[in-house]
């Protein structure tokens, strides 16, 4: 696992979230009372892209069918969804938001 340069945290400012690829992976960045997250992007229930979501305090909710998650620890925080979201470290260094992500 490294640390992978991602996102200015700038891309958050509007909605609080924002994507971007790390290791072939999709990453969905969040970034609450100037505190900043990172989830998968894709949601675990419909298949649907968390960044696509609306971000209310450290929940966000799925565009497909409002379930809900928390960004924190990936928890399922609403119907319909039933199995956690995984989370990665983040880091910020000179206004860019770094992930942890295992490469390959």
């Amino acid at each position: 696992m490294s640390w992978i340069k991602t996102i200015e945290t700038a891309r958050l400012a509007d909605e609080g979230v924002a994507c971007a690829e790390a290791a072939g992976r999709r990453i969905a960045f969040y970034e609450v009372e100037g505190e900043f997250f990172a989830t998968d992007d894709l949601c675990t229930h419909g298949r649907a892209f968390l960044s696509d979501g609306y971000l209310d305090g450290h929940m966000i909710e799925c565009p497909l069918h409002q379930g809900l998650f928390d960004v924190r620890t990936g928890a399922p925080c609403g119907a319909p969804c039933t199995e956690a979201i995984r989370t990665y470290p983040v880091r910020v260094e000179d206004g860019v938001l770094h992930v942890m992500v295992e490469e390959g």
